[in-house]
């Protein structure tokens, strides 16, 4: 598991959208030209113009190095093949200081020669040329450069335009121009205040993660160990207490700048947190690792980082004044890492939502530190109080294995995305609730001792905290169990947004109270609207969305807001993060005002930057009121719990309207 952090971070990488990681100037430069060589039989010429100080792998290169490598598409590769590749060029070699290994490369410029065996009578070629390049200690790739040939009737072949290209009528297909953000007909709605309320929700979500993380084997009997060391080693009750505190203040510090990387990874582009929530391959990736964090905390293995690096650090801890209250408070973040890591997971996780983002994470890191800081400040205020603590024991491990049972939950809330995202259809709405039911009862049987793991003695006798915590299991899987069913008891409010969309289901005639006239067709519902002479609802969501749920599940089935949508407006809800692929036609590179460029391949690709572009926004869920012709009717709303409100603000729409009218 010492690696988990780079795993993570190469995940993030490649979920990052292609402006992201093209930010470094090109270190190669390609041209593309072909030739027929015979009957069926064409030579492709990639010739490659290096920058200088660069290096560019050659083809030679195995795929556990650098390397470069020409590549066709899958439906080309189902009519082509590439029998051979040759290089034109000097090949040079050398012992890589960085890579600690042999390589093969070449500078300044290089030719490759690929022999390409056509079948039948395609008319186009594609494909591209993955690359990787190396100066100094930098290394850039794998870089993919795309081609693409053209064959006409006769079998010749010529190159054309490959990848993306701008498309001026694409774009201002995007930008709406009727829709003016800054003069809507009525004052209504705003999306200013949204914010604080759930920045702080998630301050008291990380609280309460730091005073779990508390109860767990690595932390609770570290409390009574550093304040009774502080108290003792001060020369005064005053210098100890404020030893203590400040040891308190730097756990609290620490955990804050764990956040600090974060404001960086999207600072150039608004939707790559969106992006990276809504990678299938990210998803996966922290669902894989919730399920690790699980059976590390039912007794099979531990989670630790490098004992060399709690070593060095702890050395330091040596240190006097402040410099050694630090690392001393660096070293308890970094040895109770095994029962903290799961818990900071689940913050990160959170954080990397279509509604979160950098400041969120802060603020779940900061209450997070602060439950495990005041202990420490308080003891020792306090010392007397020690003596209350119940002394460590069995009960901890229990506490863990809890955990374990929460972790294999919270795994599935990100199988569930990916599977939204993707339409695999795979973990429905009924399905999840049937494996949360069992991973309740589970945890139920564990606390009356029924379920145990290897580390486990037989319980003598059943306490009444484990009692009351098999009730409390119990009631939940009962409350679940409606979820499984076909009826109106199906929405399950306390927990709306983490289960699948109620139109996500195993019976294909649940759709939930309020369904969309028209889903992920902006144009289709406009032309309704004006068919329909009625105002249009847009719905900027997407299917990873939890508040999107619970405006869906809470706040559309209230009888007047069901009401007035199903009467008197069209609602089109366009998912934002939805990777279903948009016909090739329609895919291009979009040119933002500031000079930018964003690859239009999806569908949440084009009405992501449909909202960002028109309404200077990107957080879902994201309501719009607009009229047949785009003028709009109020100001945007975000999620807004209150049915009452976000009725009334449905009406302001409706008297806009009918002045316009």
């Amino acid at each position: 598991m010492k690696y988990l952090y780079a795993l993570l971070a190469w995940a993030m990488i490649a979920a990052l959208p292609a402006r992201a990681q093209d930010s470094t100037a090109k270190a190669v430069h390609w041209t593309y030209s072909a030739e027929k060589k015979s009957e069926g039989v064409y030579l492709l010429h990639a010739k490659a113009s290096i920058e200088n100080g660069w290096i560019l792998f050659s083809t030679t290169m195995p795929d556990d190095l650098p390397y470069t490598r020409i590549t066709l598409d899958s439906a080309t590769a189902t009519v082509a093949s590439i029998s051979n590749i040759t290089e034109q060029g000097k090949l040079e070699a050398r012992k890589e200081k960085l890579l600690d290994a042999n390589v093969k490369y070449f500078e300044h410029n290089v030719e490759l020669v690929a022999t390409l065996n056509v079948k039948g009578a395609p008319k186009n070629l594609k494909g591209v040329v993955s690359y990787m390049a190396l100066k100094g200690e930098e290394i850039t790739g794998p870089d993919d450069d795309a081609f693409k040939f053209v064959l006409d009737a006769q079998g010749n072949i010529s190159t054309a335009a490959a990848g993306l290209q701008e498309n001026a009528g694409n774009s201002q297909e995007l930008k709406r121009t009727a829709i003016d953000i800054n003069h809507p007909l009525s004052d209504v709605g705003g999306t200013g205040a949204e914010g604080k309320k759930s920045l702080w929700t998630i301050f008291l979500l990380g609280f309460a993660g730091g005073f779990i993380a508390l109860l767990t084997p690595c932390v609770f009997p570290m409390i009574p160990l550093t304040v009774s060391f502080f108290t003792k080693k001060a020369e005064s009750r005053g210098a100890g207490i404020f030893n203590a505190s400040m040891y308190g203040f730097f756990i609290f510090l620490i955990y804050v700048l764990l956040s600090t990387p974060f404001y960086f990874i999207g600072s150039g582009n608004s939707e790559i947190l969106n992006n990276i929530s809504t990678n299938v391959y990210l998803n996966l990736f922290f669902f894989i690792i919730f399920v690790v964090f699980a059976i590390s905390f039912f007794g099979y293995f531990e989670i630790t980082l490098p004992s060399g690096l709690a070593s060095k650090v702890d050395s330091k801890a040596s240190v006097g004044g402040l410099v050694g209250t630090f690392f001393m408070a660096l070293t308890l973040a970094l040895v109770s890492f095994s029962c903290t890591g799961p818990i900071l997971g689940t913050l990160l996780a959170g954080a990397l939502s279509t509604d979160g983002g950098a400041v969120q994470l802060t603020m779940g890191m900061a209450g997070f530190g602060l439950a495990l800081a005041l202990p420490f400040s308080i003891f020792a205020l306090f010392p007397n109080l020690l003596k209350s603590l119940p002394k460590s024991g069995g009960w901890l491990t229990s506490v863990k294995v809890v955990l374990g049972f929460i972790e294999v939950a919270m795994a599935l809330k990100f199988l569930s995305n990916a599977d939204l995202v993707m339409h695999w259809g795979l973990l429905k709405r009924e399905v999840f609730f049937g494996i949360w039911i069992v991973i309740c009862v589970l945890a139920a049987l564990y606390m009356l001792g029924k379920v145990r793991f290897a580390h486990d003695a037989p319980l003598k006798k059943i306490s009444a905290t484990r009692w009351i915590f098999a009730v409390i299991f119990f009631a939940f899987a009962a409350y679940l169990a409606p979820g499984v069913t076909n009826t109106k008891a199906a929405n399950r409010q306390l927990i709306s947004g983490f289960p699948p969309p109620l139109s996500y289901s195993v019976y294909k005639e649940n759709t939930g109270d309020v369904e969309p006239n028209v889903r992920n067709d902006y144009f289709k519902a406009l032309a309704l609207a004006k068919e329909q002479h009625k105002p249009l609802l847009i719905d900027f969501t997407g299917w990873a969305c939890v508040n999107c749920r619970k405006m869906e599940e809470n706040v559309w089935p209230n009888p007047l807001v069901k009401s007035i949508i199903k009467n008197d407006y069209i609602l089109v809800s366009l998912y934002v993060d939805d990777r279903a692929q948009l016909p090739e036609e329609e895919q291009f590179l979009f040119t933002a005002t500031d000079g930018s460029k964003k690859k239009i391949r999806t569908i949440g690709d084009k009405y992501a930057t449909m909202q960002t572009v028109n309404f200077i926004n990107n957080s879902q869920p994201f309501y719009v009121l607009i009229s047949p012709d785009e003028q709009l009717l109020t100001k945007p709303v975000g999620y807004t719990p209150n049915a009452a409100e976000y009725a009334a603000w449905l009406k302001a729409g409706l008297e806009a309207y009918q002045k316009i009218k």
